[in-house]
């Protein structure tokens, strides 16, 4: 453990929800004595942030748009102020806005434009804003880590209403691949996490029911993914850039995804 994140500071998008990946990968990194930074477009990120400033980490919260490219240069250029560098961004953001619209579950023939910029905009354009306002710094100081939640969904499989969602999602590893080439000349590593059923709270019937039938025989944590965000931003993952790390028990390697009784 020791060396992995010496006098190292993280930004992370998307942390309002107690039990959700983001607030996840905050704690993981809060217990490296990483200096934080937290973003939601709901003001329940401050209360995550007291929660681990009272534990002792040192950190700041800031209730952004992420949809807002000069909302955010804005929120990081504060971030570098307070505590003089950004080390490593985690971009966790997007699915759903907490207390706001979620995205639809809609076929393409039924999807409107609208719709379809919407879950563009909270999936994609989030992180490519973030990416956009955090490179600069890193650039400038020869090293960052920049670690993308992407998804198996858009990538690997998909499901029927799903097909925006599966764009965006597929589009940040193409950003990651993109990325991590422009970036390597400057000491950073760019990767992506691919989560499969994982049990949060956003969690619907559906989804507890997929998780069951996973290898493994259960939705994965938000602390299991919190890990391999941990270890990507990490030195341990120094020679590791471009990559997208699968996290979902298993499942996308099996063809059958019903019952195992009725099969297995």
């Amino acid at each position: 453990m020791y060396g992995r994140f010496d006098d190292k500071t993280a930004f992370i998008t998307g942390v309002a929800k107690p039990n959700g990946i983001a607030w996840a990968v905050a704690r993981a990194l809060a217990e490296e004595g990483v200096k934080l930074g937290l973003t939601d477009i709901s003001p329940l990120v401050h209360e995550r942030a007291k929660e681990l400033r009272s534990r002792g980490t040192e950190v700041y919260s800031w209730v952004t748009d992420l949809r807002s490219l000069e909302a955010v240069k804005a929120m990081a250029a504060q971030f570098v102020e307070k505590v003089g560098k950004a080390d490593i961004l985690c971009n966790v953001a997007g699915m759903a806005i907490t207390g706001g619209q979620e995205e639809k579950l809609e076929t393409v023939l039924e999807m409107d434009e609208k719709d379809w910029d919407f879950s563009i905009e909270l999936n994609l354009k989030t992180t490519f804003n973030a990416i956009k306002a955090f490179l600069p710094c890193m650039v400038k100081n020869g090293y960052g880590r920049i670690v993308n939640c992407s998804s198996v969904t858009g990538p690997l499989v998909s499901n029927p209403g799903e097909s925006a969602y599966s764009a965006a999602k597929a589009a940040i590893v193409g950003l990651t691949h993109g990325l991590a080439i422009e970036a390597a000349p400057h000491g950073i590593t760019v990767n992506a996490v691919g989560p499969g059923w994982i049990t949060t709270g956003s969690s619907l019937e559906g989804e507890l029911a997929a998780a069951k039938n996973t290898p493994v025989g259960r939705g994965g944590t938000p602390e299991e993914v919190a890990n391999v965000f941990r270890f990507l931003a990490s030195e341990d993952a120094s020679y590791i850039t471009g990559q997208l790390i699968v996290v979902d028990g298993g499942n996308i390697l099996q063809e059958y995804k019903g019952p195992s009784e009725l099969y297995y």
